[in-house]
């Protein structure tokens, strides 16, 4: 199945660039472009794109507005973050607002294609190690959440091991490595992932990781 994208930029060099590339791959298609936020929402509502590269800082409408716009029409697309530092206050931001990961602007062709393909599945954080080390430094500055009320409310649903599962999601770990660490099949890491975005309402691994530290299950650090 081919993921459509939409790439936001405000500069033309690189969302041609992107476009270019991501182009280039047989299972991936650049279905618009939008030179800023506002536009990066209409078009995500014109022509449903799987996943939104979204650069932060746009006229008009910044990225993080854009990206909690978008997530709260509760549609299908997924937000890629495009950033050029690792370390970035915003990109925190944005996972908060929900986007599902976050890509540097000078990654390489197969590293844009393999984020891409990624967040489009949704079954992982993407580049967990950067993301859990984003998270940590920026969850000491977060204000009030900005992950669904009703995720505080049912996180008592969770069992041990779902919030076992949570915690290691926040660590960074896939579904293979939390399965060799708890000794089950891979399969049953799938299930209780998915039971944790359900009880707790939420749309992704990234949102679960934030969730898991502002509420204290991992400390930064």
């Amino acid at each position: 199945m081919t993921i459509r994208v939409l790439v936001a930029d405000d500069q033309m060099m690189v969302r041609e660039g992107f476009s270019v590339l991501l182009n280039a791959m047989p299972d991936i298609e650049v279905v618009g472009e939008a030179v800023n936020g506002r536009e990066a929402v209409e078009q995500v509502r014109e022509l449903a794109p799987d996943v939104v590269l979204m650069d932060i800082r746009m006229p008009e409408l910044n990225g993080i507005e854009a990206t909690r716009e978008i997530i709260a029409a509760d549609g299908a697309a997924k937000v890629l973050v495009l950033t050029t530092f690792d370390l970035d206050e915003y990109v925190y931001q944005a996972l908060r607002a929900g986007a599902s990961g976050f890509l540097l602007k000078d990654a390489s062709a197969r590293q844009l294609a393999d984020g891409v393909r990624v967040v489009a599945s949704g079954e992982a954080l993407l580049a967990p190690s950067v993301t859990r080390r984003l998270i940590t430094e920026f969850s000491r500055l977060s204000g009030p959440s900005a992950l669904p009320a009703t995720a505080q409310a049912a996180y008592g649903d969770l069992t041990e091991r779902e919030t076992e599962v949570l915690v290691l999601i926040a660590q960074g770990l896939s579904n293979a490595e939390i399965a060799g660490r708890l000794v089950v099949a891979e399969s049953t890491i799938k299930t209780h992932v998915s039971r944790i975005l359900v009880k707790l309402g939420l749309r992704d691994r990234t949102q679960a990781a934030v969730f898991a530290y502002e509420a204290r299950l991992v400390t930064p650090g």
